[in-house]
C-alpha cells in the first residue's frame, strides 16, 4: 500500500508555514460554529509507528481552544478497565455538543497494536471488528461526526524517522520500548490493517488515507479535508475594540527588589 506521494517539489518553510495559517483561520471558523450549532466532532488518527499522527494533532490544534478541541492519548487500560467491555472505556471520552474530539490511537489499537504484539488473539480481534460498525453506526445516529484517518509511511522513511529519534535528544521520548519491539514487524501490521480496513471501512464511517512520508504537505492535506467534511459557517461578530487603559492615579512603582530572570540570551 505505501507510495510515494504524486505531488511535484517540497514544500518550503514559508510557503508551509502561509498554508498553514490559512488553515488554521478556517479552523478556529469552525471551532466557533462547533460551539454556535452544537455540533459533536470525533476525529479517530491511526497509523504505523512513526507515520506522523501527533504532528498532524498538534498542527490542527495549536491555534485553538483545548476547551473545544479535546485530545485524548490512552494509556494501558487498568485492571479494571480490562475487564470491562472494550468499547466501554472510550464511550465516555466521545463528544458533547460543542465539543470536538481528537484521538491519538483510539479503539482501533485491538485490531492493530493489541493483534499484532500478542495483547489480545485473533479470535478476539475478529469479534471486536465484526462488532466495530455497529457501535459506530450508533455514534453517527447520535449526532456524531465521525472522521477516522489512517497515515501511511514507507518503510524507508519509518526507519529514517524512528533513527531520529534515537539520535535525537528532543525526540527520545518519542521511541517507547513497544516501537521497537513493532518495528521488525512491518507486514504483521499490514495484514492487520488491511482487515480492519476490510470490516470497518463503512459508507457510515469510512477510511481516509493519507501518505505522509511528507509530514508538512500530509499535515495540510489532512486538515484541508477535514474541514471538506464538515459543514460549518462563519459566526457573525464585530472586532473587539480594546477600551482606553485607565489613568495610573496615585499608583507609583515601588522600589520591590523582583527576582528577575536571568538574562541568557
Amino acid at each position: 500500500m505505501s507510495k510515494k506521494s504524486k505531488a511535484d517539489g517540497e514544500l518550503s518553510a514559508k510557503q508551509y508555514a502561509k498554508e498553514l495559517k490559512k488553515l488554521h483561520i478556517e479552523l478556529v471558523k469552525l471551532q466557533e460554529w462547533v460551539k454556535h450549532a452544537g455540533l459533536k466532532v470525533c476525529i479517530v488518527f491511526e497509523g504505523r509507528d512513526g507515520a506522523g499522527k501527533g504532528g498532524v494533532i498538534k498542527a490542527i490544534t495549536e491555534r485553538v481552544s483545548p476547551r473545544v478541541f479535546r485530545v485524548q492519548a490512552l494509556s494501558a487500560p487498568t485492571e479494571r478497565e480490562q475487564s470491562q467491555m472494550y468499547i466501554q472505556r472510550y464511550i465516555p471520552l466521545l463528544p458533547a455538543a460543542g465539543e470536538v474530539v481528537i484521538f491519538d490511537r483510539s479503539w482501533y489499537n485491538r485490531a492493530g497494536v493489541e493483534r499484532v504484539m500478542g495483547f489480545t488473539d485473533d479470535e478476539t480481534a475478529r469479534k471486536f471488528l465484526q462488532q466495530t460498525p455497529f457501535v459506530e453506526q450508533a455514534m453517527v445516529d447520535s449526532g456524531i461526526i465521525l472522521l477516522k484517518y489512517w497515515l501511511e509511511v514507507s518503510p524507508e522513511e519509518q526507519t529514517r524517522r524512528l533513527e531520529d529519534r534515537i539520535h535525537d535528544g528532543r525526540k527520545t521520548w518519542k521511541l517507547s520500548p513497544m516501537d521497537l519491539k513493532s518495528y521488525n514487524r512491518w507486514y504483521d501490521y499490514s495484514r492487520a490493517r488491511d482487515e480492519m480496513f476490510a470490516a470497518t471501512d463503512t459508507p457510515t464511517a469510512p477510511w481516509h488515507v493519507a501518505i505522509s512520508d511528507d509530514k508538512e504537505k500530509a499535515r495540510l492535506n489532512i486538515i484541508a479535508h477535514l474541514l471538506s467534511q464538515i459543514p460549518y459557517e462563519e459566526v457573525p461578530h464585530e472586532d473587539p475594540v480594546l477600551p482606553a487603559r485607565q489613568l495610573p492615579g496615585d499608583y507609583v512603582e515601588p522600589n520591590y527588589p523582583y527576582r528577575y530572570v536571568p538574562t541568557q540570551f
